[in-house]
């Protein structure tokens, strides 16, 4: 088998000279893309840190009350908060919030116009596929490799490692809801003088709008999964103590962050449930 090995393809070498050749050529577009990123992390910072934790968390209620009309709901978000400030972990919470609410942002931004194109282009989606199968299979460790080239060290190159990893879950889910559009309807549409605009607006983008609101719920949950790997590329919040309690093998400090992480995912998931109870 010496042979097979000797000539091994140099897929290893092709990557470097390409992550090389960015780094040299397209470094403007890198860091103007830094820049952006830090304006919509310290934004989102500002308004979860900047008032009262009290106000925050009846922001959240309030939010909670109008998605899904549950009191029940209501107090969990609120029960989960107070444990929150009671473990002291509000400052570590908010900055994964921050990471959380920053690539969905980018990733709703991005992937459900995206899914619509691959859902009016069939021959898009076949051609999208493999480079969506490949995103969601690599693993997450080697996106911070390039973060790490191109963006350095904190909130900035775990965002994109996170964008990356999460993106196709709303291009996949917005392909499926457009796509799934019962023919009858977009004929109807058609028939009344309905436009290709107005056949998105009023007919496919409404009839897709539980499979986009599902692709919202999967990028928060995706988003929150990373919190603790972007923590090893610098990224503040609760993937630290996670991380610093695995390096000191302490036990404690462990449980303890990792519990905070089951309470915030618990939280937005019942607060962006679909057909949640009422």
């Amino acid at each position: 088998m010496e042979w097979l090995t000797d000539n091994k393809l140099p897929i290893g070498k092709v990557s470097k000279n390409l992550f090389d050749w960015l780094k040299e050529n397209a470094a403007p577009f890198f860091d103007a893309l830094a820049q952006l990123m830090e304006w919509l992390i310290d934004g989102i910072l500002w308004v979860l840190q900047t008032p009262h934790p009290l106000i925050v968390v009846a922001a959240f209620v309030a939010i909670t009350w109008f998605l899904q009309r549950s009191w029940k709901t209501c107090v969990l978000v609120f029960v989960g908060f107070l444990f929150i400030l009671n473990q002291d972990y509000w400052k570590e919470t908010t900055e994964s919030l921050t990471l959380v609410l920053s690539s969905c942002v980018v990733c709703m931004a991005v992937g459900v116009p995206i899914g619509i194109a691959a859902a009016h282009r069939p021959r898009l989606y076949a051609w999208m596929r493999p480079i969506l199968d490949l995103m969601q299979t690599l693993p997450t460790f080697v996106y911070l490799i390039p973060a790490i080239v191109f963006f350095g060290i904190g909130m900035v190159p775990g965002l994109i490692a996170t964008v990356i990893f999460v993106l196709p879950a709303p291009i996949r889910l917005t392909h499926l809801g457009v796509s799934s559009t019962p023919q009858p309807l977009l004929e109807a549409v058609t028939a009344f003088g309905g436009t290709k605009r107005q056949t998105l607006w009023k007919a496919e983008l409404p009839y897709a709008l539980p499979q986009i609101m599902a692709g919202l719920n999967q990028t928060i949950m995706l988003s929150l999964s990373m919190v603790v790997i972007a923590a090893l590329v610098g990224a503040n919040g609760l993937g630290v103590p996670v991380v610093r309690a695995l390096n000191s093998v302490n036990t404690a400090l462990g449980f303890e962050s990792g519990f905070i992480i089951v309470v915030v995912a618990i939280m937005l998931d019942r607060m962006l449930r679909i057909g949640g109870a009422k």
